[in-house]
């Protein structure tokens, strides 16, 4: 099917402030000029810092001592890591370039969280030489760190992951036999501090009530005598990129007329959903367990509670910018192709679509004669598609335009980018009140 029959509901993306007035000041065309023309991504640290607060501040309002781990895999830039300094907060990590990368801009080992299965020997080494929290996934990997931690004279400080009741099946975390005897290794150069999981989905209450079972397992653990008193839920804190109606219409009526060549994602990402970020967590904290709520249960343990978001801690903390290349009909609607790759924007490449509606950004005004269109990449690749989805812009957009994907930060920015073609990967641009820079590795030569 080429032939878009009806426009879709539009899906106008949820907005923290800095992002619409930056669009319409000079400064993004300044930034475009100064990166050569793009594409280029656009990242705000001080909304990060936001989120990051807000998470923090949740744990407190309940009173519950935890830790908000930023989930790293979320975005590579290093404009986050410093932000991960301050008290109660740090940063996970599941490679040895992650690792080095959160060292060498100012996090400390101790608040370093080092997860992932089957770590390679090197990421164990570098972890336990900086006293990183280390999430040990199966028994295999159990005793290479206590060798390697006698080796090096080293206490490794670890988590054993264990495998959700609810995923009986899955890869990751110990199965309950391989838990108990697990715990029973530890001791020695190895401190059990406590479990951790991962869920999917995005629901409070089987988190809580599967950190309330952990709890449990530290209070086994310590008869045991291990000191067992950390649980990390991990990450999955829920984000909304656009408004309860404006989702439940576009659901309420998904079809492949509304895209090009008929391509309907089977699965998304749900754009809508509540609680989400800070209010997640509370909810998490406040659910109750046979009558009474985590947080209390976990106060009453002397338990702390882990926390690894990633996409939720970069939530209205970024946005993409690709400029126009050119634009042609097809069928009913225009093909908008844009410098650069739909690999910069990751969810097209794994078979789904990014569904917040892209903004375009034109040097003469935003025209009064609207068109739909897709927007394609560059590349010779039929799939190189940013947007199948028709979405109606104010204008035709012309060669020079900008065009705008909003809320991209988390995962959306960098986890399928690639060379193709020998293209340029996109800059990073962090905005800094009045001022902007291209994103540096180890900036500590900016400290003054």
């Amino acid at each position: 099917m080429d032939v878009i029959d009806t426009l879709s509901p539009p899906l106008p993306a949820l907005e923290r402030p800095w992002a619409p007035r930056l669009r319409a000041s000079e400064t993004l065309w300044d930034i475009a000029r100064g990166v050569g023309g793009g594409p280029f991504h656009v990242i705000h640290p001080a909304t990060f810092a936001e989120n990051l607060e807000g998470m923090v501040a949740a744990l407190a309002a309940e009173r519950v001592e935890g830790t908000v781990y930023y989930g790293k895999k979320a975005n590579k830039a290093a404009a986050w890591l410093r932000e991960c300094t301050r008290p109660g907060t740090g940063v996970d990590v599941a490679s040895v370039p992650e690792l080095v990368h959160a060292l060498g801009n100012g996090l400390r080992g101790e608040s370093i969280g080092v997860t992932g299965a089957a770590k390679p020997d090197g990421l164990l080494w570098l972890a336990l030489r900086h006293r990183c929290l280390i999430a040990v996934d199966a028994a295999d990997e159990l005793e290479r760190v206590a060798r390697m931690a006698t080796e090096l004279g080293e206490t490794a400080e670890v988590l054993l992951r264990v495998r959700p009741p609810s995923a009986p099946q899955s890869r990751f975390g110990f199965a309950p036999d391989a838990l108990k005897a697990a715990v029973r290794q530890c001791g020695g150069p190895v401190a059990l501090r406590g479990f951790s999981f991962h869920l999917d989905g995005y629901a409070p209450a089987p988190r809580a009530e599967l950190a309330a079972y952990l709890i449990d397992l530290c209070h086994d653990a310590r008869a045991l005598g291990h000191p067992a008193s950390k649980i990390s839920a991990g990450g999955g804190i829920a984000v909304s990129y656009v408004d309860a109606d404006a989702w439940a219409r576009f659901e309420s009526g998904r079809h492949d007329g509304w895209f090009h060549a008929g391509r309907n994602p089977a699965r998304t990402y749900p754009y809508h959903q509540a609680p989400s970020g800070a209010a997640m967590v509370t909810a998490i904290l406040r659910h109750e367990i046979d009558g009474k709520p985590l947080a209390e249960r976990l106060r009453a343990a002397g338990i702390e509670l882990l926390l690894e978001p990633g996409r939720a801690l970069v939530d209205g903390a970024g946005f993409s910018v690709f400029p126009v290349l050119g634009c042609k009909p097809a069928e009913d609607h225009l093909i908008t192709t844009v410098a650069g790759l739909s690999m910069s924007l990751s969810e097209q490449w794994k078979g789904s679509e990014f569904l917040p509606d892209p903004l375009l950004v034109r040097r003469d005004g935003p025209g009064d004669t609207p068109v739909r269109t897709v927007v394609a990449g560059s590349s010779c690749m039929e799939y190189d598609v940013l947007t199948w989805r028709a979405v109606e812009l104010p204008a035709r957009p012309r060669t020079g335009d900008l065009l705008v994907y909003p809320n991209t930060a988390g995962y959306q920015m960098d986890k399928n980018e690639s060379g193709f073609h020998q293209l340029p990967l996109p800059p990073k641009v962090v905005i800094d009140g009045d001022h902007w820079h291209v994103d540096t590795d180890y900036p500590i030569q900016e400290i003054r």
